[in-house]
């Protein structure tokens, strides 16, 4: 009974430190774009993708909405669909002109569907790819859970992307004059002439897009958080840099070819 009463001394007992809350959903939300540091660290440590994830896809609905009420579904796919038989010869032309009510019907749906489970599929995919690299090649102990999680927070970036968009449809006068396929001016394909020969490059310079850009950043920052010391800023940007180099060089080339 004394050795009960002698363990329980105020001298012998450990004094518990209190542990800093985490930051809550709407501070990881903001914090993405005015504290990443520190927004990433908390995300490192309490992974979660939820809340992330479910405004990515409200305002990619947002987006899709804005786009069938003000322009059209069915004018864009006639649009994307006039540009495609300007260059193409005249059996496929027939072909697309037979098939244009599908070709609508498709559009207005793959929209939708895009945006409901294309991040998910997007993230899910990148993150496996990152875990590989970051993970198998570099040997930095990040978890898929939380690469995943990066990818979510990281694709907020995208949210801003849609909001401008939105901005542009409403302020043009006429909004069938939106390029969905080049929306915003922020990319050096704008100084370029979409309809010109040189499409690999064309297709190239439209990669180098802000927000794309950001991303990435974003991500290193994140995977950096992740791994601690055992990763170096300069690791993790390569890490995102060198699977989006080959996309965009994979997306140039078909480009190039088939443009």
């Amino acid at each position: 009974m004394q050795y009960n009463l002698a363990d329980m001394t105020p001298e012998n007992a450990a004094a518990v430190e209190p542990q800093p809350a985490g930051m809550g959903e709407l501070a990881r939300l903001t914090g993405v774009f005015f504290e990443p540091g520190k927004t990433f660290a908390d995300v490192a440590q309490r992974p979660s993708w939820f809340v992330p994830m479910l405004v990515t896809v409200l305002f990619g609905l947002i987006f899709c909405v804005v786009v069938g009420q003000r322009i059209g579904w069915d004018n864009i796919a006639q649009q994307q669909m006039e540009k495609r038989m300007a260059t193409a010869p005249q059996e496929q032309r027939d072909a697309m002109a037979k098939n244009a009510d599908l070709t609508k019907k498709i559009t207005v749906v793959s929209a939708y569907v895009i945006a409901v489970i294309g991040p998910a599929i997007g993230y899910l995919i990148a993150a496996l790819v990152l875990l590989g690299i970051v993970a198998g090649i570099l040997s930095a102990p990040v978890k898929f859970k939380q690469v995943f999680a990066i990818m979510c927070y990281s694709g907020l970036v995208g949210v801003v992307a849609a909001v401008l968009m939105v901005v542009v449809i409403f302020l043009k006068a006429n909004p069938a004059d939106f390029d969905i396929q080049h929306p915003l001016a922020f990319n050096a394909g704008t100084l370029m002439d979409p309809n010109g020969p040189h499409k690999f490059q064309f297709a190239l310079a439209s990669s180098l897009d802000l927000f794309s850009l950001w991303k990435i950043i974003l991500i290193a920052i994140g995977l950096k958080a992740a791994a601690g010391k055992k990763l170096s800023f300069g690791g993790a940007l390569f890490a995102v840099l060198l699977p989006w180099a080959v996309l965009v060089l994979i997306g140039a080339t078909f480009a190039g070819i088939f443009g």
